[in-house]
């Protein structure tokens, strides 16, 4: 088997749990997992944040996002484009959001878009990932192409239920150096020394 049918094959195990999450789980889940995201310093710090806008299925990132609007940061969200990419849009309000490429909410056209390295922190949704940072998304391959063009900090959130031992990796797959769940924040592999700190 490939590491690519591995993938495929886990991405079906972790769906058939997601599917089974306790409603009252995933909602206390959803308001511990933003709460250590606001509380972290190098969200804290930052000034132009980039968010994924969650589905019913992924983390509420609703808390998030209005935090970093009252708290005037530059706030910039994706929007699918051409070639499985994402445009970075900056929005205002959550009223600049609407119903978009596969029924996601996404920034409605006309509003400015920023590139990958004038994003100070980025908060990234998957599927699983484990201890060590590494990612399994969905399958779209949009935030594969993010992380190739993107290296300042970021963090990535997930449900203690939903993680895994270990993800199959392949050459390309680029660990997030910050995990982030309703028990904690954690350093992955590729967390730099110098800011290991920020637990503390």
């Amino acid at each position: 088997m490939t590491i690519s049918e591995e993938k495929k094959q886990l991405r079906h195990q972790i769906r058939a749990r997601e599917r089974k999450l306790a409603p009252d789980y995933r909602v206390s889940s959803d308001q511990v997992i933003a709460a250590n995201i606001l509380d972290f310093p190098i969200y804290q710090s930052a000034w132009t944040v980039f968010c994924f806008v969650s589905t019913s299925e992924e983390i509420n990132t609703r808390p998030i996002l209005l935090n970093a609007l009252e708290t005037g940061k530059r706030l910039c969200v994706p929007r699918c484009a051409a070639g499985r990419r994402m445009d970075l849009v900056v929005i205002e309000s959550l009223e600049d959001l609407e119903l978009g490429a596969f029924d996601l909410l996404e920034p409605r056209p006309g509003l400015p878009t920023l590139q990958a390295d004038e994003v100070d922190f980025a908060v990234l949704p998957c599927l699983s990932c484990d201890r060590q940072g590494n990612r399994l998304g969905r399958g779209g391959g949009y935030y594969d192409r993010f992380l190739s063009l993107y290296h300042g900090a970021m963090a990535m959130v997930c449900r203690e239920q939903l993680m895994c031992a270990s993800i199959p990796t392949e050459d390309h797959d680029i660990p997030v150096p910050w995990l982030v769940t309703e028990a904690g924040v954690f350093p992955g592999r590729a967390a730099a020394p110098e800011n290991r700190h920020c637990l503390s």
